[in-house]
Parts: structure tokens; C-alpha cells; sequence
């Protein structure tokens, strides 16, 4: 009987000084899993020499494959990649840096194979070693995005999860071009288990994902998974036409009563900035779902590969 297939999918950015670190401690967990196993690299235009230590990981192990951009496409495109081209029965998707830890692997694939779960997520349960600010923001963005979307992103999650087949199929049938990777795991659904740890540390090397960067990830998930905003903008447009007739009626009866004054031009001026700022902002919440949809209708490409080792590119939904 053929021995099932584990993928494991590593999008790797300028991490030169990680690849064969992750290899070498990912391999001591992978080996006493009753399953072959085949590494899938997916460089995303890096800069520095990550590249080159992909080949030389390849050569001295037939299990390392790896896909390399043409340019920066971003993690997200790097885990849709990574996805078209693993053949694996059972799938993973893990960071490069460590921060994923290895040692939940066989508790991941034991879960799915006796427990009968289909997708195995992780997710930490503390930010220990985070800037402060970075972590109240990143906990506020979690609570609003959940309140507002009905699809569960639960604090916390990370993209490391094990998944059977059919998930993996699954997320492949949606092949939007603004992703927003955790939304599109709860979006699918499935029967799912969730582990929980302590947050670890990078093994070597600096984070990719600067405070601006991680806010518009942020706001790209609330754009693609919710409607919430536009309501809001349209709710607000509402309530400063109440408003209005409401000051109308007021001016006209003060008008009859009591004359017409010509002072309170100041509060009148701060008024119309107000209004015109609270005019801008809607527009901006209708810009931005205008920009997603721009973008979706132009139909480019998710990723574009530069290099690759794998000789056959395998079909979607076939095993």
C-alpha cells in the first residue's frame, strides 16, 4: 500500500539564515511520522541569498523543493503557490523562522488521523516579546474584525495548520487576488481542532512585517470580509441629514423668535470641515472596496514563477 504524503509549504522572504536551520530541526519531528514527507520552499523575490541555499538544500536532500518569484508577491500569494503545487494527502504551511514550532507536527497529524479532524489550526496564546503597542493593536483588530464579518478569525492564529486534501482543494477554488489567508481558512470551514502555545521567538534573523505592513493586512481582511464598513458610511450619511433638518428647524424657529444674528460663523466653519472630513472618510471606506474590485476584474496573475525544481506542476483538485 502507497505511504501517504505530507506538504510541507514554507513561504521564505530574505531568510538565508533560517532555511537550513528550519530543515534540520523540522526534520527530527517529521521523521517519526509514518508518512513520506516533501519540503516546498516558496522564496518570494527575495534579496539576499536564500535563493542559493534552496539549490544547495535541494542537492544533499530529494525531499526539498522549491518555487522562486519573479518578484515580491507577498506571503499571501507565497501560501497560494505553495497550495497549486503541493501533492501531499495532507498539507502544512509554516514560517521559516521557527516561530511555528515543529514539535506540534505529530500531535497535528495524530489529531487528523484519529480523531477525524480535517484541518488542524494553532494559535498563540500570549505576545511575549511584542512591541506593546503592536499587540493592543493587533488584539483590537481580532475583536473588530469578529464583531463585524461572520467569518471566525480567532486571536491569535497563526497560518501554521495541517489540513487534509479537500481543505487544501477547497481554499484553491476561491483564487481571489486580495487574500487574506485567516479569514479564507474559517471562511471554508470544516471540522477543526485548534493548539494552542506559547509565542516563540525568531531562531535567527529580523521580522518582514513592519507596523505599517501589518496594518494594511489588517485592513485588507476587514475590505475582503466584511460589508460592515459601508453600512457604516451610509448609516453616518443618514444621521448628519437628521442632523441637518433637525439645525434647519432649529435656525428657522431661532430666526422668527429672536432675529438673525450674524455671529457664530466660527462654529459654523468648524461645522462644514467636520461634515466635509466625515464625506471624505465614507468616500475613502467606497475607494477602497472600488480598488479590491478593480483589481479582481483586471485578472493578473496570483504569482509569477522566475525558477522552480519541481518538473510537474500538479492539477488542482487531483490527487
Amino acid at each position: 500500500m502507497k505511504q501517504e504524503l505530507l506538504s510541507i509549504i514554507v513561504p521564505a522572504y530574505n531568510e538565508e539564515s533560517t532555511v537550513k536551520i528550519f530543515l534540520e530541526e523540522t526534520e527530527k519531528y517529521t521523521a517519526e511520522m509514518p508518512v513520506d514527507v516533501e519540503y516546498l520552499f516558496v522564496d518570494d523575490g527575495s534579496t539576499d541569498n536564500t535563493m542559493e541555499k534552496l539549490r544547495d538544500l535541494s542537492e544533499k536532500n530529494e525531499k526539498v523543493h522549491y518555487l522562486s518569484f519573479s518578484r515580491n508577491f507577498g506571503k499571501e500569494a507565497a501560501i497560494y503557490a505553495g497550495m497549486q503545487y503541493s501533492r501531499g494527502d495532507y498539507v502544512v504551511i509554516m514560517d521559516a523562522d521557527l516561530q511555528d514550532p515543529p514539535s506540534l507536527l505529530p500531535e497535528m497529524y495524530r489529531l487528523i488521523t484519529e480523531e477525524q479532524y480535517d484541518c488542524v489550526g494553532s494559535r498563540r496564546v500570549d505576545r511575549k516579546g511584542e512591541p506593546p503597542i503592536r499587540s493592543f493593536f493587533a488584539r483590537m483588530f481580532y475583536r473588530m474584525i469578529n464583531r463585524m464579518s461572520k467569518t471566525d478569525v480567532v486571536d491569535g492564529a497563526r497560518d501554521f495548520q495541517m489540513m487534509r486534501r479537500k481543505v487544501v482543494d477547497a481554499i484553491l477554488s476561491m483564487p481571489e487576488k486580495n487574500r487574506f489567508s485567516k479569514g479564507i481558512f474559517g471562511w471554508v470551514g470544516f471540522k477543526k481542532k485548534w493548539l494552542e502555545y506559547e509565542n516563540i521567538e525568531r531562531v535567527a534573523g529580523e521580522t518582514k512585517w513592519s507596523f505599517w505592513k501589518l496594518l494594511v493586512y489588517a485592513l485588507d481582511g476587514i475590505v475582503a470580509f466584511t460589508t460592515v464598513p459601508l453600512v457604516f458610511s451610509s448609516l453616518l450619511g443618514i444621521l448628519f441629514c437628521l442632523a441637518a433638518l433637525i439645525m434647519i428647524v432649529f435656525i428657522i424657529v431661532k430666526t422668527v423668535v429672536f432675529g438673525d444674528p450674524t455671529t457664530g460663523w466660527p462654529s459654523l466653519a468648524c461645522i462644514v470641515i467636520f461634515v466635509s472630513g466625515v464625506q471624505l472618510f465614507c468616500i475613502g471606506i467606497l475607494g477602497q472596496y472600488l480598488a479590491k474590485t478593480y483589481i479582481e476584474t483586471k485578472n493578473r496573475p496570483i504569482f509569477l514563477v522566475e525558477e522552480t525544481n519541481i518538473k510537474e506542476k500538479p492539477e488542482i483538485n487531483q490527487r
